[in-house]
Parts: structure tokens; sequence; C-alpha cells
């Protein structure tokens, strides 16, 4: 039975060109062109601290929710006039870090990790209009993300379980899991109450304020692959934590959630996968699948990439290099009766935690372990490629790359596709963006062209993951469902119709970063874009939908108008 765990997929998954279709848009959904533009903004005028990370928002009071890390804190913001949000409150918690926040129908609940990260962490209910803490539950270690299921009867925590370092005296490696709180207990509570009321107002009928609801917490865990160790790192799973078991090593970053509330997908991000839980039984919800992701090939036409901060010019081409996936936001959304899942191929390294660290140059990986003559063109090819203007600065991984008899590379691979893909419920990849991102920021901002989020100088990032593809939401707007995807660094949104999802089809990009000033300097600007939320115009204040984006270097919170053309 466990074996059916690991999802030995075949060629097709990965492909790294796009796939054949999918299912056709809804009946009279024709195209539609949107604009997005900066309406508003709050300062919490707290720079390269993390201080607007995550952002939600709650259509009752009209207010927005907005992850403080560094404050280990929330902070509550009035967006009854979203073009000048005023903070109403800071919600405080003592312990580690504030890492996510989400709201339904009344009921905010807030991610914190321990004091310690490696410890358990808590979920903390609010009520999203008095601001009364309802209630908190223990959750696994480093909780990194929180989604409630779109029916409101269960919120899911991906807990991380990050090391906090390896082959030290006191290393300490938690696992990695997802907690899935179940809170259909609400429902026994509506008879009690006269009319209808949100879910804030049925947990305080229930429990009163800071009652522990660690009962209805069920745990979902990779304990079971423990002993497929092998079987999963022959399909693609990335497990290399030095000493470390799979249920240790998998480490759980994003959730996605079917429509139907029965089906979630968990990004593992480090891991390079996803994996499926099974929700259709809140009293044991269940792992049902681990889906490898596989790579982008960018030697191939449509997948280029600028590799070198050294050339001095925009130098978008193929290499031969692999970009695994590792998606970190992931979002789900309906075609019909099918579902599909849109991810953000960030890439991420475990080099704050492995002695010598996970990735170096492809200069030194030439040197050692050296590449494989055989593939990438003998000595002289590979003299041309360690060159700086080449791929000599590429920032790469040697952890889990394949490697021939003499120990010697044979793929160079680097961390996250600066792509995002579109998958159906299978696991098939339907479509992969390539180098849209890169070509497209080319030509809208060349002169700070793959520039990161705390300086202004471009190509400072070609060498290590490009404009790097974080977060990402989806909306429905006339009939048709876009995707919005947040660039980590050069900063800014991709705007794609995704109605089609085997042929996306990009409709903008627009940044409100102001490059003429410091992204870490006194005036206000919004760079680092982390946390995306969507506002359908049904629940936006202006009867006109809306984007919200938490800027986590700037410390800004961003809100953009999305107008119909």
């Amino acid at each position: 039975m466990i074996q059916k765990l690991v999802t030995m997929t075949a060629a097709a998954l990965f492909c790294a060109a796009p796939m054949l279709a999918a299912a056709l848009p809804p009946r009279n959904a024709e195209p539609v062109s949107i604009s997005l533009s900066l309406l508003g903004r709050y300062d919490s005028t707290l720079r390269n601290a993390s201080a607007a990370e995550i952002v939600a928002h709650d259509a009752r009071s009209q207010r927005l929710f907005v992850i403080n890390a560094a404050a280990s804190s929330v902070d509550v913001l009035d967006f009854a006039n979203p073009a000048q949000p005023t903070l109403i409150r800071t919600l405080v918690e003592t312990g580690g870090d504030a890492n996510s926040v989400a709201v339904h129908d009344g009921l905010v609940a807030v991610a914190f990790a321990a004091a310690v990260k490696t410890d358990p962490g808590k979920v903390v209910f609010f009520d999203a209009r008095t601001l009364t803490r309802l209630a908190e539950v223990q959750v696994g270690a480093l909780p990194d993300n929180v989604v409630f299921t779109p029916d409101g009867k269960a919120l899911l925590v991906a807990n991380e379980g990050e090391s906090n370092g390896y082959g030290r005296a006191d290393s300490v490696d938690p696992e990695g899991s997802v907690s899935v709180v179940d809170l259909r207990f609400a429902s026994n509570c509506l008879r009690s109450l006269p009319g209808q009321r949100p879910v804030a107002t049925i947990l305080r009928c229930l429990f009163g304020g800071n009652v522990s609801m660690d009962a209805l917490v069920r745990t979902v865990d990779f304990r079971a692959l423990n002993s497929q160790i092998d079987t999963l790192r022959a399909s693609g799973v990335r497990i290399y934590g030095p000493g470390a078991t799979v249920a240790q090593d998998l480490e759980p970053e994003y959730i996605a959630v079917d429509a139907d509330s029965k089906t979630a997908w968990v990004t593992l991000q480090e891991n390079n996968a996803i994996g499926v839980i099974d929700l259709s039984n809140l009293n044991a919800p269940a792992l049902t699948r681990i889906i490898p992701l596989g790579s982008l090939d960018h030697s191939l036409p449509g997948n280029e990439l600028d590799a070198s901060d050294r050339d001095n010019a925009i130098s978008i081409r193929n290499w031969p290099v692999k970009g695994l996936f590792q998606p970190d936001g992931i979002a789900s959304y309906r075609v019909g009766r099918q579902t599909y899942y849109i991810a953000a191929n960030e890439g991420d390294d475990r080099n704050d935690f492995i002695p010598g660290e996970e990735t170096r140059r492809v200069s030194a990986l030439a040197t050692s372990p050296g590449l494989d003559p055989a593939v990438f063109g003998g000595t002289t090819g590979i003299t041309t490629l360690r060159a700086n203007a080449a791929l000599g600065r590429l920032t790469a991984t040697a952890a889990t790359t394949a490697r021939n008899a003499a120990g010697q590379l044979t793929a160079i691979e680097v961390l996250g596709s600066r792509s995002f893909s579109i998958y159906s419920s299978d696991g098939t990849r339907v479509f992969d963006s390539g180098s849209d991102f890169e070509t497209i920021t080319a030509e809208r901002l060349p002169n700070v062209f793959n520039a990161s989020n705390d300086n202004n100088t471009r190509d400072d990032r070609s060498d290590n993951k490009g404009p790097e593809p974080e977060g990402v939401v989806v909306g429905t707007i006339e009939g048709r469902t876009f995707a919005f995807i947040g660039l980590e660094r050069i900063g800014g949104v991709m705007v794609y119709d995704v109605t089609q999802p085997a042929n996306a089809r990009f409709v903008d990009y627009v940044n409100s970063r102001d490059f003429t000033l410091s992204p870490t300097g006194t005036a206000p600007t919004d760079s680092g874009p982390e946390g995306l939320a969507f506002i359908s115009a049904k629940d936006s204040p202006t009867r006109q939908p809306l984007l919200v984006i938490g800027n986590e270097v700037s410390g800004t919170t961003a809100i953009f108008q999305i107008s119909v053309q």
C-alpha cells in the first residue's frame, strides 16, 4: 500500500515544453482585456525586515490582515477606502515569527512559529470584526502557510519542519507535516444562535476565549514513506538532508485546495515535489500521492535564461542547464469540472543548514566534482561554459544531480525555473511560461533587468534564479480566470489569462516599484512581493476587483485596482 503513495511519473510529466491541451473555457466567457493601476499603499516604515508579507482580506469588515514577521504580529488595516488604508490595530503574540494569515467568514487564523523554530508552532484564531482572541491550536514545527478549505469546514497548516542545521551538536530536524484543524463542530452551535452568524461568533459561542482546540487537529505526516526513500529518490523527489528520514526531509511550504474541499496540493519546495492530500474524511485526512516535478530544459527553444551577472548585457539564450521547478506559492481553479493547479517556480536551497552550503558556481563545480565531457562537449566545451560571461557565475546544485562512473556531473541543475506552471489534477504539466518572465522584464525594464529586491543593480540576479516568481493567486473577472504571479526580486506582478490552461495567455506586467529610490531607504516604494490576495468585485469596497500585494523588503502593502478594458 505504501508503494502506491509514490507516483512514478511517465516521461510526459517531466517534459519541459507545454503539453497538450485541456478543457475549454466556460460558455459565453469571451476573452477580455484587463489592466492594473496602483490605487493605494500602506507603509509600515520598516525596511528590509519582512514587515509586510502575507495578506488576507475580510469582506464583512472590509479589513486587511497583514503579516508583520519583523514584529511577530499582524497589522489590521481599515480597507473601507482602499486608496488610503489605515492601521486600526496590531495583533501581537508571544513566541516566534508570525508566518501566515487566512480569513474565512469573519474568522482569522494566524500561524506563529515557536520561539525555538524546531518546536511545535501554533495557530491563533481571532474575530475579524472585534479582533477578540478566540482560541489557539498547537500544530507542527514552523507553520508556514494557513489555508481554509472553500467550504470553511477545515483549516490546513503547512508545517515546514525546517532543520536548525545539520552536523552540529545541537542539530534538530523536525518532521514536516500538514495539520488539518476540523471546524465542522461549528455547525452544532448554529442551532442555538438566532439568524446567520459568522464562524467567529460560533467559536465564541462554543468556547469563549483562549480555549485550546488541540483535540480537533489531525496530522498528516510522511512517516509511512520512510522505508520508501530509495524509490522516492529514483522517482525524482529530492531527499538529501544529511541523515534525514523522508518525514524529516519533506518540507511543506504552501497549500492549495480544490473547490470541492476534498483534495489539497502541498508544495514540497526543496524536495521539488507536490504532496496530494485526501480531505474527503476530515476525521482521517490522508496523504495519497507524492508527485516529483522534474525540471525545465533551458536548452530548448522557449526556455531561455540569462545566466550571467558579469557579461554586461541582457543575454537571454539557451544553455545546457536544467531548472528544478521547486514551486513556492500554489493556487487552484476550476475549468468546468476539471481542477488545475498553478505553481510559482521560485526555487530554494538549504545553504543555511548544510555544512559547506548546497550550491556553488558552475565554474567551481566544473573543477570538483567536474562535468561529464561526453555531455558538455569535451574539454573545449567545458572551458567555454566555465567563463564568467557564460555559465561560470551561475549558481547550481550538485546535491541530487546524476553523475557518471567517474563521479562527474551529467547535468547542470539550478534551483527554480524562472517560470510558472499549470498542472491538471492528475499531475500532468499542461503549461509552462518558460522564458516569458525574463523576456518581458527585459523589454519593460531594461536598465534594471534582473535587479534584486534590495538594490537597483542590473543583472544582479541573472546568476541566481533571475526574477524569482514566488506567490500566485487566481481570480475570476467576467467569466475569465486570471493568474497573478509576484516576482520577488525585480518586483511587480505578471498577469495571465489561464481560462484555457494549456493555452495560457500573457496579459500584462505591472510594477509599482520606483527604481530611482533605494528599496531600503526612507521613501516608500514597493519591493519584494511576497503574498498576494485577489478581491472579487462583489467583495470589494469599490465594487471593482482589486489585487493586494505584501512587499517584504519595502514593508509596504500595495493595492491595485483592476479595470476591464
